[in-house]
């Protein structure tokens, strides 16, 4: 069987990668990584998640001191709360961490190569490449490319994909696609706030709850909490 490893973090794009993944026939390995994250409740939800898929979980720790720079590790550091017609317009916002994509695009292609995995599946979708400039598809095609050249797999002639199922979605059409793929979306947190509830107010709470309301679907997560 073919395999793929999944970064992992607990949300609704990432958990629908997961079973995306499983549902194209790959015997998947989930990767989480704890970075400092302030809603590192994330990763019990990523735990939840995989549990629930059947998935094997490989739980990370990092300890990257500037990575502080970014408001969603530093807790010090107000969130920013613009309307959700604003988000993703303008400047890169401050909850952007300085090459998280890259670095755990290279931890997840580093265990492909270890594991025989074929791909790495990631969940970034377009509302987040409109703002983060590493989930953008060229980006993403630009560390296939360094895959394929910096792996054992890839100096054998055997490619490592990096895909990325959700590139072309919005939130709305995610919320759907989990649906039909039976996602546990209950299970799934998003908050960058962390705490017991989702604050609502955040960049990704807002972006979520218009999936949601755009689909004419309730949250499941908000109503088990």
């Amino acid at each position: 069987m073919k395999r793929a490893v999944v970064l992992l973090s607990g949300g609704l794009d990432s958990a629908t990668a997961l079973y995306w993944a499983r549902s194209r026939g790959f015997r998947t390995i989930a990767l989480s990584v704890r970075y400092g994250q302030r809603h590192a409740r994330e990763l019990v939800a990523a735990r939840k998640v995989a549990r629930t898929a059947g998935t094997q979980l490989v739980p990370l720790r990092l300890s990257i001191p500037w990575l502080k720079a970014s408001s969603l590790v530093d807790s010090g550091k107000p969130l920013p709360e613009v309307p959700a017609q604003r988000i993703g317009r303008g400047a890169i916002p401050s909850t952007y961490v300085p090459g998280r994509n890259t670095i755990f695009l290279a931890l997840a292609v580093s265990l492909a190569d270890t594991v025989g995995a074929e791909a790495v599946v990631v969940g970034a979708n377009s509302q987040d490449y409109s703002g983060y400039p590493d989930c953008r598809p060229e980006f993403n095609r630009a560390f296939e490319h360094a895959a394929r050249m910096g792996t054992r797999r890839g100096a054998e002639g055997r490619k490592i994909s990096v895909l990325a199922p959700l590139q072309r979605l919005d939130k709305a059409a995610i919320v759907r696609l989990a649906l039909r793929l039976r996602v546990p979306l209950e299970l799934t947190w998003s908050c960058y706030r962390g705490g017991k509830r989702p604050c609502g107010l955040c960049d990704s709470c807002q972006l979520r709850a218009r999936g949601f309301a755009a689909a004419g679907l309730p949250d499941p997560a908000i109503k088990r909490r």
